[in-house]
């Protein structure tokens, strides 16, 4: 392998490694899979165009082409022509829409965020960049002890982003990339100067070493790399912002996290479930084993997954407002008091819902998002051991009381039945289909609830984990999941059928360890959807199977009042409404809430990850890409590989011509060749009439060489002509290599930008190689028709002699037989 190659594959293996330093910012890790292809075609494409005559400058920028063209197929295909294999004019604002999403995702998550389209292409595409500029400095202009700047970079924006989820095992996988890099670089300085022996002089270099400068250069980027991510102060924004985790709001606190991105630590925990003890609480209620702890609602869906799409937050108040749709609420309330553990580490305030006010010992710490009722810490610390107290409003509505409710407020219908325009029409046409019987948003809700607790759905944390369109639909095809499938799809299918709804996180009620005191374990956690009616508010329904306390208004008789009256009590679920749970004596109700009866299937810990493998489909197109690149390419490609072997020699000495140094027939002809081919390329098509004199002659005057150019082309003609007419022993001993690039420097000078671009990129003396490729396409047809010809004629050959073999005549008596 040359030094160059060397270069080049440290180069890129120094950027994947230093890239996994960014593998914490998602949940999942198939991007960077994605991200090391794309650096193995940014080598590539430099090494192809590192062996071409192109300048230096020209490298990067084409890597860059590749890369925006790599983001082009691999996040905007669908936006493409032939089935999406190719960009098309739409490719462009599509990809401009989901960078955009990107920046959006920023503010909204927290790490690890969500591996969301537009996430994966700013991750993908700023890895991309570092390659091509590691790859610039390191190889294109051999300068590797600068190459760590851009890895710096990477590393710290990494790390820095990554807090409390980073690691030093990243770091030092980083620094191995780079001292790889270095170490490559040191051993071809080495090399080039041969054997350095360590005289007694200060500062002179041994051997086998790499320059004091690079040693210098090297050690001052390992610290910075120790020293940068300490003194980097913490943004306060979305994945900028690893202790709060959230989005920057305004409001009356000023900024403040108010996104945690509770949907993707509430799969993370459902997926990988704990017995640690995260909170402990007593509530002075008689149907305190049936009251879900809510730390929030996500109330957009955008057909990736559902957010929170308030950023607006407050000062946390004494008392807080009416929720939102409740006409009266001089209701009961619930007194609560929780104790949170250090299991707990980062979350939304855990509340019954609808809490009336919460007091806090530090109030600051806390503020209020005013729309979902959602009290958000305003750093990571604010959750641990705390100790609140929540008083909440006991609303318990009937089933009559909310077939009764009136539509809702024209602007709440607006906001929350807004489905994405790429919801597939599996969910609207499979919400109609389950409601069609019903006459009310109750009854329809209902329909919902009972036909996903049916024995048609599976409870399933081992099913990959997603709230979009897509998961969606798997989810209905499969139907199988955990309580994130089944909330995010009712609330899709409620929105479809105009009921407006929204997705609620926190945990279902907790175990009764005696008394009114419950705990809240790392099995708890829990998603549902919650559905408006006017008069009543955000109601919770249960739609997943054998967990939490299955949705069961009272169907009380008495007349509608102007404030709900009853409590969802957990009435039995019967044999079609969930799975049968165990009949042993081992599995009580608690059991049965958090799904653990029954048969068990694959351990959680096994629960399944997106595969780091890309799709069919991004591998297929990048193929096709590859593939058309190298077809574009291949004049140019070909035509430079010819003419560096024309020029390196080769071929048979001339018979006689023994003395040293000369040139074989071979070698003076290939010479000649490169020179009509060059001067075809630059406009000057050969004349195969001439003598090679003539053609110099001609070469000379259309092209107005000057004359060191016209020199060279005449010993050219010289010494071609020698070896076509002169005898044996006639040979030439003339740097005829030399002489062909000093002529090939006169005809560029004289040749336009337009024509030099055409020479390079689309050579005309390339239709030889079409000819040869004719050729050889016609030599094989012939070869394998003469070889069928054979055959047939060796098949039918004791056929033929058979048939035209005539019987022999008969033999004569002989005399004695006569006789």
């Amino acid at each position: 392998m040359t030094t160059r190659a060397k270069l080049t594959v440290y180069a890129a293996l120094a950027t994947a490694l230093a890239s996994l330093c960014m593998l914490p910012l998602l949940t999942t890790r198939s991007w960077l899979t994605h991200a090391v292809l794309v650096i193995a075609v940014l080598a590539a494409v430099g090494v192809g165009l590192r062996r071409s005559p192109l300048y230096r400058w020209t490298v990067p920028v084409a890597q860059l082409l590749v890369l925006f063209l790599l983001m082009l197929v691999g996040f905007a295909g669908a936006g493409g022509v032939l089935g999406g294999l190719v960009p098309g004019p739409s490719s462009m604002r599509v990809l401009d829409q989901v960078f955009s999403s990107g920046l959006d995702d920023i503010q909204q998550y927290a790490i690890p965020a969500p591996p969301t389209a537009g996430l994966r292409l700013i991750l993908v595409s700023a890895v991309g960049l570092i390659a091509v500029a590691v790859d610039t400095i390191a190889v294109t202009y051999r300068r590797s002890a600068l190459a760590g700047l851009p890895l710096l970079a990477l590393y710290s924006i990494g790390n820095g982003l990554a807090g409390d989820h980073g690691s030093w095992f990243w770091f030092a996988v980083a620094a191995a990339g780079y001292l790889l890099l270095l170490f490559a670089e040191g051993q071809d300085r080495v090399s080039r100067w041969g054997r350095v022996f360590r005289g007694s002089a200060r500062g002179t270099v041994g051997s086998g070493t790499v320059s004091p400068g690079g040693r210098q250069v090297g050690v001052l980027a390992l610290a910075v790399a120790i020293l940068l991510p300490v003194v980097l102060p913490h943004w306060s924004s979305g994945l900028l912002d690893p202790a709060s985790g959230g989005t920057a709001g305004k409001g009356v606190g000023g900024s403040v996290a108010t996104s945690l991105d509770p949907m993707v630590s509430l799969e993370a925990a459902i997926t990988r479930p704990t017995d640690a003890e995260l909170l402990s609480y007593t509530l002075d209620s008689e149907q305190a084993d049936q009251i879900y702890l809510r730390t929030g609602s996500l109330d957009q869906f955008d057909g990736t997954n559902w957010r929170l799409s308030s950023t607006a937050v407050t000062d946390l108040p004494e008392s807080l407002p009416n929720p939102e749709g409740l006409r009266n609420a001089n209701v009961p309330r619930i007194e609560g008091d929780f104790t949170v553990s250090d299991g707990l580490a980062k979350s939304w305030l855990p509340m019954p819902y609808p809490a009336a006010s919460v007091q806090v010992p530090n109030r600051g710490d806390w503020k209020l998002d005013p729309l979902t009722r959602t009290v958000v810490p305003a750093n990571d610390k604010a959750i641990r051991g705390l100790h609140y107290h929540v008083s909440a409003l006991d609303l318990r509505p009937t089933a009559t009381e909310l077939r009764l409710a009136p539509p809702g407020p024209q602007d709440i219908r607006d906001r929350y039945t807004t489905v994405p325009s790429d919801l597939p029409g599996v969910v609207s046409d499979q919400a109609r289909q389950i409601t069609s019987g019903a006459k009310n948003d109750y009854d329809r809700a209902m329909a919902l609830v009972n036909w996903f607790t049916g024995p048609d759905f599976t409870y399933d944390t081992t099913v990959a984990a997603g709230t979009g369109s897509n998961a969606i639909a798997v989810f209905l095809r499969d139907r199988r999941g955990f309580c994130v499938h089944f909330a995010s799809t009712m609330a899709a299918m409620a929105r479809s059928l105009k009921i407006p709804a929204r997705v609620a996180v926190g945990f279902t009620p907790g175990n009764n360890k005696g008394g009114n005191v419950y705990t809240v374990s790392g099995r708890m956690y829990h998603a549902w959807p919650e559905l408006y009616f006017a008069g009543y508010g955000w109601m919770r329904f249960e739609p997943t199977p054998s967990r939490g306390v299955p949705t069961r208004y009272s169907e009380a008789s008495n007349a509608p009042t102007t404030a709900p009256t009853q409590h969802p009590t957990a009435a039995p679920q019967t044999a079609s409404a969930a799975p049968m749970p165990s009949s042993g004596s081992d599995c009580d109700a608690k059991q049965r809430q958090l799904g653990d009866c029954g048969p068990k299937g694959k351990a959680a810990a096994h629960a399944a990850e997106e595969s780091w493998l890309l799709s069919g489909q991004v591998l297929g197109t990048l193929a096709a890409v590859l593939a058309l690149i190298a077809l574009l390419l291949s004049p140019m490609l070909w035509r430079t590989a010819l003419r560096r072997r024309r020029l390196g020699g080769g071929g048979r000495r001339r018979p006689g011509g023994t003395g040293p140094g000369e040139l074989t027939d071979a070698q003076v002809l290939a010479a000649w060749d490169e020179l009509v081919d060059s001067a075809w390329d630059l406009g000057i098509p050969p004349d195969e009439s001439r003598t090679p004199r003539a053609a110099a002659r001609r070469i000379t005057e259309t092209a107005e060489l000057d004359a060191d150019s016209a020199a060279a082309t005449g010993r050219l003609a010289l010494a071609t002509e020698r070896v076509l007419y002169a005898p044996p022993g006639q040979g030439t001993a003339a740097p005829l290599a030399a002489d062909v690039r000093t002529a090939r420097r006169g005809l560029r000078a004289s040749a336009g930008r337009a024509e030099r671009t055409r020479a390079l990129l689309l050579p005309p003396s390339s239709a030889q190689l079409w000819w040869r490729i004719s050729d050889a396409v016609r030599a094989a047809r012939t070869a394998v028709g003469t070889r069928a010809a054979r055959a047939n004629e060796a098949a039918s050959g004791p056929l033929r002699r058979v048939l035209t073999r005539r019987p022999k005549p008969d033999a004569p008596e002989s005399d004695t037989t006569q006789s």
